[in-house]
């Protein structure tokens, strides 16, 4: 039987009185001491993907081409798993906490985990019917997409368990406890080692499955991560009481998980299609500069997981003071976390910008791609701090549902990317001039994102 369940956060026999010490702590202090744990996560992340690097650089030219046309594919499963619905996920659960509704909470984590599921399959039928053809668009030919697709088989044929994984994580992140998600994708980045280089290799006497292997290691992982996820929710530890025998399916819980959710999930495809486009255009400019914007972006991947560490934090903050009616603090929680973020990640640009060798040098001596590095970053870096403002105050405003702001951002910097580059490449322009569109439009993401916030009222 369906139930319509009221939106209202606030049932008449609940007082409205703040839920936990995330309503009442000092802000800093306590985002500080939610974001390491997930500063420490996305170092385990950055980890897996090295490794994953080296394993398939000793298979071959062939697997490494390969990885790149899957890299955006993977890339978008764990952002909108993660960061999109996962903060949609974590937004609704901290609202309802925050209100003092546990059992709110309890049942939205019914329904999110019911969401992470149909996601998943989602992903599997459309990657495994239509990856060739997707993977033929961005370029593969012969044995580099025989490759991709032996990796992509794989990998995506088990999406509803990296959709499980970040559903759930975020379901526990929601009522704010950082510290066991973040625990847990650690473990699952080092089996994810363990067993892709394991099998991928052929090590200890395995059969050698090569990129079949290496995929493996992240199908059998997150496996494990998300029966561990299931297990920890059910079995009474974590801070929801979670019990099947009260369940009732509610199209007004998908709702208000997905009005947030599913408006943030345009985010993560606009910045995969900004990376994609900008990358065409360059590819016209020669192997050189392609390979030396190869180098910036390498390390605006790497700057994300900062924004999402303090941002992610920011959710569930911001979301129980929301639920507790605590606008003022909700708002505060908001720049703190961008403040914070704006001055670690445009450090981090500002150092790149004076002495790119920093970076660079630990890719390639080669003149032509090292010219073409130092030229990026000269001119985006500056940016960068910009960048990681736009996606921290992303996050943040997921917790006040309020995330249509931030996404128009995003569009804004996706139609100057596209078309400022069509018409820079179209009209003769340097490559230099194409560096600073995307310095111009980091900034430009993080002013107008800025602006959205502060020119939307917040609470009812």
């Amino acid at each position: 039987m369906t139930i319509d369940a009221p939106i209202d956060l606030r049932p008449a026999d609940v007082p409205a009185s703040p839920a936990n010490h995330l309503v009442t702590a000092p802000i800093l202090p306590t985002l500080l001491r939610l974001a390491v744990p997930n500063t420490i996560a996305m170092a385990g992340s950055a980890l897996v993907a090295i490794a994953e690097t080296s394993y398939i650089g000793r298979l071959g030219t062939e697997p490494l081409a390969g990885i790149a046309l899957v890299f955006p594919f993977a890339m978008l499963t764990q952002m909108m798993s993660a960061g999109a619905m996962g903060g949609g996920v974590s937004s609704a659960i901290s609202r309802a906490l925050g209100a003092g509704n546990r059992d709110r909470a309890a049942d939205l984590a019914f329904h999110a985990a019911m969401i992470g599921a149909c996601a998943g399959l989602f992903f599997t039928v459309m990657m495994l019917g239509f990856g060739r053809n997707f993977y033929a668009l961005l370029g593969g030919r012969g044995g580099v997409l025989e490759q991709s697709l032996h990796y992509s088989q794989v990998l995506f044929s088990g999406a509803i368990s990296i959709w499980l994984v970040n559903t759930l994580a975020s379901v526990v992140r929601g009522t704010g406890d950082m510290r066991t998600p973040s625990a847990t994708l650690i473990i699952v980045s080092i089996v994810q080692i363990a067993v892709g280089g394991t099998l991928g290799l052929g090590l200890f006497g395995l059969p050698h499955l090569g990129m079949r292997g290496v995929a493996a290691g992240q199908l059998t992982a997150f496996t494990c991560g998300a029966i561990f996820l299931a297990w920890y929710l059910l079995s009474g530890r974590s801070r929801l009481d979670l019990d099947f025998s009260r369940f009732t399916f509610q199209r007004a819980m998908f709702a208000d998980i997905l009005k947030v959710g599913a408006v943030a999930c345009l985010s993560p495809l606009q910045s995969v299609l900004t990376i994609l486009i900008f990358t065409k255009i360059l590819a016209g400019f020669g192997t050189e500069t392609l390979a030396g914007y190869g180098m910036g972006s390498r390390l605006e991947f790497l700057l994300i997981p900062i924004a999402f560490a303090v941002g992610i934090a920011s959710v569930p903050m911001v979301g129980m003071a929301m639920g507790a009616g605590l606008v003022t603090r909700a708002r505060h929680v908001t720049w703190t976390a961008a403040a914070v973020t704006g001055v670690a990640v445009g450090l981090i640009g500002i150092v790149v910008a004076i002495k790119p060798a920093l970076w660079v040098s630990l890719f390639t001596s080669d003149p032509g791609v090292t010219a073409a590095s130092y030229s990026y970053f000269a001119l985006a870096g500056p940016g960068f701090g910009f960048f990681g403002i736009g996606v921290c105050l992303y996050f943040s405003s997921q917790g006040a549902a309020k995330v249509g702001g931030p996404v128009l951002a995003g569009t804004i910097r996706l139609l100057m990317v596209g078309i400022g580059g069509w018409w820079l490449s179209t009209s003769g322009a340097e490559a230099w001039t194409l560096f600073a569109l995307v310095g111009g439009a980091m900034v430009v993401l993080g002013l107008a994102t800025a602006l959205s916030i502060k020119l939307t009222k917040w609470g009812n």
